[in-house]
């Protein structure tokens, strides 16, 4: 789960998940074997049970000795017994002395085989969060007239970067931003979002009229999917959304087979900002018939609007039902973009019950012009408000 900028992947610990009072437990097993044989009053010795105790060294502990060192121990222990009981000459006292040393040798071995595995892990998250602060990069709590928060969970086990892209810019025609879904996932996925955000950033800027940075989009990933060679890319592509907030609170929406947008008044009410007209995503039509209708509507001050992916509406319970977001969403709307956003995805997250089977973003930008003292803002509530 990301949000805005974070962290590169811990550094793996040699104790990993146990506890570090854990480590006592090989020398608690060996204690307990050893008083069992002392107490036991039978004539069958427990000898062989400290076989165990480097395996357990093995689970409780990574650090690649410390299996190596409880077998030692364990040997010298399986002696002192042996001597105790008088069976050092016994067979069962020599296949103990062996097991202990078989099983500590695997267990070391086992031992090695886990810490390179992990640092190989975490070398990966580290390549992976350097590419999505390249890819996806941390979105300005300020962007120009609006305010904004973007959260981004990747539905990839130890993933930090999936299909589901996002971006923000302020552009000499307002602020202009993008949310989109790229069919598929891997690294496929993310070379196509690459290749969609990279025009994206200089379309922006570029293009006046929105519909036209769509177009531009389309000729880019047509490009794209011509020149990659990744399994599936013949049936790639991308639902996305496009926004535009200019300097006079007018917004601009372009939709490309993507879920419409949330409009979250400062009353309240929650409506999407569905367009009469539907076009099919980018990639299924050819690059010169991509002409998308615009949709304008007007923003007041602290109106919100809502851009997310399908895996936050897609979300099922256990009885799968889908999540309800434009039910959920004035519960969630409490504090700034960062908050609600949180709280959203904390809900979501409890709605499923369990961690999301899909790539989740959501991208929040929050009408908040800024003016110099005596200068009119917009409208809001019919009314002329001033800084």
């Amino acid at each position: 789960m990301l949000t805005g900028s974070t962290r590169g992947p811990a550094a793996v610990r040699n104790t990993g998940t146990w506890p570090r009072t854990a480590l006592a437990l090989p020398f608690i097993g060996m204690a307990l074997v050893i008083g069992l044989d002392y107490l036991s009053t039978l004539e069958v010795t427990v000898e062989p049970a400290l076989t165990a105790v480097p395996a357990l060294a093995a689970i409780v502990s990574r650090r690649v000795w410390y299996p190596i060192l409880t077998g030692l121990l364990a040997e010298v222990a399986a002696f002192a017994m042996a001597a105790y009981n008088h069976v050092l000459g016994e067979s069962v006292h020599s296949a103990t002395v062996f097991a202990i040393a078989l099983v500590t040798a695997i267990s070391w071995v086992s031992a090695t085989l886990r810490v390179r595995q992990e640092q190989a892990l975490a070398d990966a998250q580290l390549v992976a969060e350097i590419a999505r602060r390249v890819l996806l990069r941390a979105v300005p709590d300020r962007v120009g007239s609006v305010r904004a928060a973007v959260h981004y969970a990747a539905a990839a086990a130890h993933a930090r970067i999936g299909g589901d892209l996002y971006e923000v810019v302020n552009t000499r025609h307002g602020v202009r931003a993008v949310v989109g879904d790229v069919r598929g996932k891997g690294l496929g996925a993310v070379e196509t979002a690459a290749a969609v955000l990279g025009a994206f950033r200089e379309a922006a800027h570029q293009e006046p009229a929105l519909d036209k940075v769509a177009g531009w989009l389309a000729v880019s990933l047509d490009r794209a999917l011509q020149e990659h060679d990744h399994p599936g890319v013949e049936e790639e592509f991308v639902t996305l959304v496009l926004i535009g907030v200019g300097p006079d609170g007018t917004a601009q929406i372009v939709n490309c087979g993507h879920p419409a947008p949330l409009l979250l008044t400062a009353e309240g009410a929650v409506r999407p900002l569905e367009l009469a007209e539907t076009v099919p995503p980018l990639g299924v039509l050819d690059p010169a018939d991509v002409a998308p209708p615009v949709l304008s509507v007007p923003f007041a001050p602290g109106d919100r609007v809502l851009l997310f992916t399908d895996g936050v509406i897609e979300a099922r319970d256990r009885a799968g039902r889908f999540y309800p977001l434009a039910e959920r969403l004035p519960g969630c709307a409490g504090g700034g973009p960062v908050e609600v956003l949180d709280q959203l995805h904390a809900d979501v997250v409890r709605h499923v019950g369990r961690p999301l089977g899909d790539d989740a973003a959501m991208l929040l930008l929050q009408y908040e012009p800024t003016a110099q003292p005596g200068q009119q803002l917009p409208h809001q509530n019919g009314r002329l408000a001033r800084q």
